[in-house]
């Protein structure tokens, strides 16, 4: 019997006969010559095309294909129906939580007012808002600055790094006579009033005492304290940020060195808060 490697591959060795069995057949016919064959041929009905029972009554190359693609058909109709199923079940759960909800509030409203009134939407973000304004509060520490700091010498540098609270970010621009560094003084007072909670310094070079060196091929240069410690070093930003940098370059350039934190990323509702905040 061929096997369905043997189909596909069209070898035919079932219909092989020796020449031995031809010659049988031959003397066979010979004796009977008279007596009819008898037709082994039997009628079968044909299979519903429409029904998928796991076997292939076609084993050709193209019933293996067509087997295949009804396979599939199916396959992604039980597919389509069970989603269709698991949406209705969401949708009917979702109306039911809803019902529950509503519910809970009209008894609520009956039995108790002041939870009725905590189960407000209203009051639970004016209470979010609340609560958001005092963890602010507490982070802050209570100190601001706003403006940028012209030290003077090398005193005044290291106080302001040394007797500042633990908790604030200092940055430091060290500035000579050069566009570059003026540019940088701008950009570094509009930084100021977006940043309170950040102290903003500048101090020349000549007067911080650094090399004549450092003044001619390191500025415009950030250094950057938090704690007494030094957290960020960047020197001769000009080759980083270009000759006609702008503040929301400086800006990001320190908060892709986790120097500032990323306005684009804080909540609505903590910007509100922190607006609110400022005013006052």
């Amino acid at each position: 019997m061929a096997t369905l490697e043997d189909k596909i591959l069209g070898e035919k060795a079932q219909y092989y006969c020796s020449s031995s069995e031809e010659s049988d057949n031959d003397q066979n016919d010979d004796d009977e010559p008279n007596k009819p064959q008898k037709d082994n041929v039997e009628s079968a009905e044909l299979p519903d095309i429409n029904k998928w029972e796991g076997t292939s009554t076609n084993t050709g190359p193209k019933g293996v294909i067509k087997d295949w693609q009804r396979y599939k058909q199916l396959e992604n109709e039980k597919r389509i129906e069970d989603d269709t199923e698991k949406i209705e079940l969401m949708k009917k759960l979702t109306l039911t939580v809803r019902t529950s909800l509503d519910e809970e509030r009209e008894k609520a409203a009956l039995e108790d007012p002041e939870l009725a009134e905590l189960l407000n939407d209203d009051f639970l973000i004016a209470y979010q808002k609340q609560r958001m304004q005092e963890m602010i509060q507490n982070t802050n520490y209570n100190f601001k600055f706003g403006d940028l700091i012209f030290l003077q010498n090398g005193q005044e540098f290291l106080d302001a790094i040394d007797k500042e609270h633990k908790a604030a970010t200092i940055i430091v621009h060290i500035y000579e006579d050069t566009e570059a560094c003026r540019n940088m003084n701008v950009c570094l007072k509009s930084l100021c009033k977006l940043y309170v909670n950040v102290k903003f310094c500048c101090i020349k070079g000549s007067a911080a005492g650094i090399s004549q060196q450092f003044k001619a091929d390191g500025v415009p240069a950030l250094l950057v304290y938090k704690a007494g410690n030094l957290v960020g070093n960047f020197v001769r930003l000009s080759d980083e940020l270009g000759s006609n940098f702008l503040s929301e370059d400086v800006q990001n350039y320190l908060v892709e060195h986790g120097l500032l934190e990323d306005k684009s990323c804080t909540p609505k509702l903590v910007s509100s808060t922190d607006d609110a905040v400022d005013s006052d």
